[in-house]
């Protein structure tokens, strides 16, 4: 899995102009170009996709506003700030990318050939989709948990590979995700069991899958009880036959798995979804 992480002026334009104001100075000169230039400021909205789809090769059809804050003292100093994140959070990616890569080619079991990174300021506080592998990052690495960022990043990936289910299905969906990245990869990554995280609402459901989640993961049942003292996940081994293709299945193939056997799965009626 290849990826690549830059920062792109039009994008981290954009997104001064549209996200939240970050700054006083920024605030104010958005402000001033609301006020003096509002045709101009709505009309580029709708350039962000653009920009995305062909991110070297876009060209303007009005650079005014883009100019402007081109030429502003203050974005001078934030293309410098983000220019730094960048190669910050590119570090954090590359001292985890064994565990990343491992997630996503053993665990999700999904195809992802590049990721592209758009680098935007950390302040903007955001991780953001795009088709075809793209994210938008800027958020804050937070020295004592700078996993979050990581975690966060493959939940946006994870989520976009994923089909859509119906309504009263999504929470095996998000269940299975949140067993896949909030524990399992978070657990690689701090050497430490994290399978008490998560969405509270979820954690029953979670507790119903964990067995079979084992055998997803190509765990031998002998193993079972292992699992659980680390994850303080406790079930009676005895009562649950072996699933052995599970473990050749790819994370959406088990999500259909469990919804197909959810009353199998969930076996007291009071947690039956």
């Amino acid at each position: 899995m290849n990826t690549d992480f830059i920062v792109n002026d039009y994008i981290l334009i954009w997104d001064l102009l549209f996200g939240a104001s970050i700054s006083e100075p920024i605030y104010q000169l958005k402000q001033k170009m609301w006020d003096t230039y509002r045709k101009e400021y709505n009309e580029i909205f709708q350039d962000k996709n653009k920009i995305l789809k062909d991110y070297k090769n876009f060209i303007p059809n009005d650079d005014t506003l883009y100019n402007i804050v081109l030429e502003n003292k203050d974005y001078e100093k934030i293309r410098k700030q983000v220019e730094k994140y960048r190669i910050e959070i590119m570090k954090l990616w590359d001292r985890n990318k064994k565990e990343t890569e491992y997630l996503i080619k053993k665990i999700i079991r999904k195809e992802i050939k590049v990721i592209l990174f758009f680098v935007v300021n950390k302040e903007l506080n955001m991780v953001e989709y795009v088709p075809d592998d793209k994210i938008i990052i800027g958020r804050e690495i937070d020295k004592k948990n700078e996993y979050q960022v990581l975690i966060d990043i493959t939940m946006q990936l994870a989520k976009n590979h994923i089909k859509r289910y119906k309504e009263e299905y999504e929470c095996f969906k998000k269940a299975i995700l949140e067993l896949a990245i909030y524990n399992e990869y978070a657990t690689k990554l701090t050497g430490k069991s994290c399978y008490q995280s998560g969405n509270p609402t979820l954690a029953s459901l979670k507790r119903w899958i964990y067995p079979y989640w084992l055998m997803y993961l190509g765990i031998p049942k002998e193993e079972f009880f292992g699992y659980m003292m680390r994850d303080k996940i406790e079930f009676d081994a005895s009562k649950y036959a072996y699933e052995k293709e599970l473990k050749k299945m790819n994370i959406e193939e088990f999500i259909e798995f469990c919804i197909r056997n959810r009353r199998y799965i969930v076996r007291e009626k009071e947690e039956i979804l």
